[in-house]
């Protein structure tokens, strides 16, 4: 009796540590001072259109099966968690971004928060976007504020009780986000540097290829080594050098062609959600950006992970 009298008083302790850390750390509006490149040809529509595509924002943002408008939202993203919809991120004033300042564009990529204060939940992928310069951020926005607005209206996530307190990710933030732009590493060749951008903030790929802690968090030290549950429910397999599951027996040409046109090793094409981060964005970027991941990728080291699908389930 005294033992189970402990453990519920252990468990509540806990759970009030959680909601005192969390009430400690109060919403609120980031100062948000922008730092835009001196060639304003980099914050353009036609630039933006890539990276637009690259960040994965047309694929989310749209509901497809449904046939739905481009950036209009309401796809669904299945998570442990619950199921949460896509918003409409289009220029539309009501329901979408349309009457946001660029401040509270850059603060939401940059910092996870809406135009309130409140925090995102990370199905939004925050935790990677914060690493992207001003001026990428400020292209996508005005790539977005380029295209015709859609009216449709944004659906309510299918989360349930503790998972739909938004205060929760304040507690949530401490333990797994840090906000920052990505800074080179002076060891690494320019490329490399490219690459790693690339691919660890503009393109997301930890978000999808990362095993997750019960929390959600990514296991950083199981970096892009793949996992059972990856987007939407589908694996995401290994992408570091690891011999058996990994990308150890490819070669550069085999990944570049694989990011250009969607062509595993196999001869088969990649499936649903690789292959639309194919057609909207790895295919649209110049060679040299290609050559750029491949090398990012080919430093990876080798991570095994028994529980991830092999790299050739793309």
């Amino acid at each position: 009796m005294f033992r189970k009298v402990f453990k519920i008083g252990l468990s509540l302790a806990v759970i009030g540590l959680i909601v005192f850390v969390g009430l400690l750390v109060t919403d609120g509006k980031e100062d948000i001072t922008l730092q835009k490149p001196s060639d304003t040809a980099m914050m353009s529509a036609e630039r933006g259109e890539l990276l637009l595509g690259l960040a994965g924002c047309v694929n989310c943002h749209t509901d497809v099966k449904n046939d739905g408008a481009v950036l209009a939202g309401g796809r669904a993203l299945e998570t442990p968690f619950g199921t949460f919809y896509a918003p409409n991120i289009s220029s539309d004033t009501a329901n979408g971004i349309g009457n946001w300042s660029e401040e509270d564009f850059v603060r939401a990529l940059r910092h996870g928060r809406r135009p309130d204060g409140a925090n995102y939940f990370p199905a939004f992928p925050y935790v990677a976007y914060t690493r992207m310069t001003d001026g990428d951020m400020l292209a996508i926005r005005t790539a977005i504020m380029a295209r015709p607005a859609e009216a449709g209206p944004n659906k309510p996530h299918d989360i349930g009780f503790p998972f739909n307190q938004r205060w929760t990710m304040r507690f949530w933030k401490l333990l797994h986000f840090d906000a920052g732009t990505f800074e080179n590493d002076s060891a690494q060749s320019a490329a490399w540097n490219r690459g790693a951008y690339i691919s660890e903030a503009v393109a997301h790929c930890g978000e999808c290829h990362t095993p997750r802690w019960p929390s959600g968090g990514l296991k950083r030290g199981a970096w892009l080594s793949g996992t059972a549950n990856g987007p939407e429910g589908e694996m995401a397999p290994n992408l570091t050098q690891d011999e058996d599951t990994g990308l150890g027996g490819w070669t550069d040409p085999d990944l570049a062609f694989l990011l250009t046109d969607g062509l595993k090793i196999d001869g088969d094409v990649v499936g649903s959600v690789m292959y639309e981060v194919v057609e909207h964005g790895t295919s649209k970027l110049p060679e040299d950006d290609i050559a750029a991941i491949v090398e990012y990728l080919k430093s990876l080291p080798p991570v095994a992970n028994p529980d991830a699908p092999s790299a050739q389930g793309f």
